[in-house]
């Protein structure tokens, strides 16, 4: 039997540590909460996505009664950067929750389809996608999508 070990780094920054670019896209995907449609969950989730352009672009998640039909908060925001602007990069994306009238104090890590979909990004630009997010008591901190999934499914993976 052989083992393998997988090593995740997260770092985790108070608000006053953050910089001043990271508590801009922080703060945009906490506004973007109240952008949610969660009528079911009364769980409002939030995210912004900053371009390589210095664009950034935020979105929410948005439920259904068929629950599937739903679709998450870091998923609407990355479909947006993509379709609106095709040719830029998302260089970081930041994530934020509000629930029973205050923010979360710890951050939430994104499900797994958005972890999938996030590193479709990665793969797509050729480029690490930094993450944030966002809780009252810390901001977690990873600098790509591949520390948040370890074992990835990629194109590569369909062609070995």
């Amino acid at each position: 039997m052989k083992e393998l070990e997988l090593i995740t780094k997260v770092n985790i920054y108070d608000w006053d540590e953050l910089s001043d670019s990271d508590r801009e896209l922080v703060e945009t995907a906490k506004r973007a909460t109240t952008t949610s449609y969660a009528p079911y969950s009364k769980f409002f989730v939030g995210a912004a996505a900053r371009l390589d352009n210095g664009v950034i672009v935020q979105g929410s998640n948005q439920e259904n009664a068929a629950f599937p039909s739903g679709l998450c908060a870091e998923r609407t925001t990355l479909f947006h950067a993509n379709a609106q602007y095709p040719q830029q990069a998302v260089i970081e994306l930041a994530v934020a929750a509000y629930c029973n009238g205050k923010f979360l104090k710890s951050p939430i890590p994104p499900c797994g389809a958005c972890r999938q979909v996030m590193l479709g990004v990665e793969e797509r630009y050729s480029r690490p996608l930094r993450v944030l997010l966002y809780g009252e008591d810390g901001t977690y901190v990873v600098r790509t999508v591949k520390e948040l999934l370890p074992l990835q499914f990629t194109g590569e993976t369909m062609t070995e």
